[in-house]
């Protein structure tokens, strides 16, 4: 159908999103710093490359019809005050630029829900809800944004951006939350919490790499939230793990005190990935909490 490129292809949404792009016709070239990983899609065509230190080189090399960029910095407990925010908006920009140079001719690139202003209340909905960044990286992804919907026409490129909630999955950064966990209580050992009383918007990463091609393959433009729709506390994904690692005896519920400041809730309004970009998630949170325990457990095998 297209020739897409891919940036961030081995990280957490990118490697998920390649079998969705293959198998929806495309000719998929991926692109990140490190070799592809183990188990990689057959059919991929692999590019290593530094954007940040040469954003240009590779969509010359490829000439892409479409982008799915979703390469950025995400050290996690690093990247919401690190100044790579900062390089990233840079080469973000330098990328689409020569992109639309190249004759591309649609953009998906992924932004956060860090964007929207968390002590608004209520759910999400873009174009509705205030935008007001609490941390440098939702203020450089939504920077990012604002520069190229406002290019976009310019440029010759139709931009779709594609705001993410809270995420989970085989394969995330062990020192997440649901990883966390879950590596704990198979390894019996105790799994210490905050009372989990705030409600999050998680969304299996299947389902946002579904998202996303879904996006670069339709026509939608503008800001388009990712996420389920729905508000669960926190403490119910943590006994959702429980459960699904049958350890409820070491999971201590409140254990830990309650951030700062954190947000009572912070839901999305999908009706625009539903309805416009004809996506709707398919996996429930207690399928996708059993899919990540037993990746966890062969993990450890």
């Amino acid at each position: 159908m297209s020739r897409v490129l891919v940036t961030g292809a081995t990280g957490f949404i990118g490697r998920r999103a390649l079998g969705p792009l293959l198998e929806a016709g495309h000719e998929v070239h991926a692109v990140s710093t490190r070799p592809p990983p183990g188990g990689a899609p057959v059919g991929v065509i692999w590019h290593q490359s530094d954007l940040l230190a040469d954003p240009g080189e590779i969509v010359g090399s490829v000439a892409p019809q479409r982008l799915l960029h979703l390469a950025w910095y995400a050290e996690h407990g690093r990247f919401w005050t690190a100044p790579e925010n900062v390089a990233w908006v840079e080469a973000t920009l330098t990328l689409v630029r020569r992109f639309a140079a190249a004759g591309g001719e649609r953009a998906v690139v992924a932004g956060s829900c860090a964007e929207y202003d968390w002590d608004h209340g209520g759910r999400c909905v873009e174009g509705s809800t205030p935008l007001a960044p609490a941390a440098l990286y939702g203020s450089a992804k939504n920077a990012t944004r604002e520069v190229l919907e406002a290019a976009s026409e310019q440029l010759g490129v139709a931009v779709a951006w594609g705001r993410v909630f809270f995420l989970y999955g085989p394969g995330e950064d062990e020192r997440r939350l649901v990883a966390s966990v879950t590596r704990a209580l198979l390894a019996g050992e105790r799994a210490r919490t905050t009372a989990g009383a705030q409600v999050r918007d998680f969304l299996h990463v299947d389902d946002v790499a579904g998202a996303f091609a879904a996006l670069l393959a339709g026509e939608v433009t503008g800001a388009v939230n990712i996420g389920s729709g729905e508000g669960t506390p926190v403490s119910e994904m943590v006994w959702q793990i429980a459960r699904a690692t049958g350890r409820r005896d070491l999971l201590d519920v409140g254990a830990l005190p309650d951030r700062a400041g954190e947000p009572a809730a912070i839901v999305a309004d999908v009706r625009r990935l539903c309805e416009e970009a004809g996506f709707t998630p398919a996996i429930g949170l207690e399928q996708g909490i059993d899919a990540t325990v037993r990746w966890w457990r062969a993990a450890r095998a």
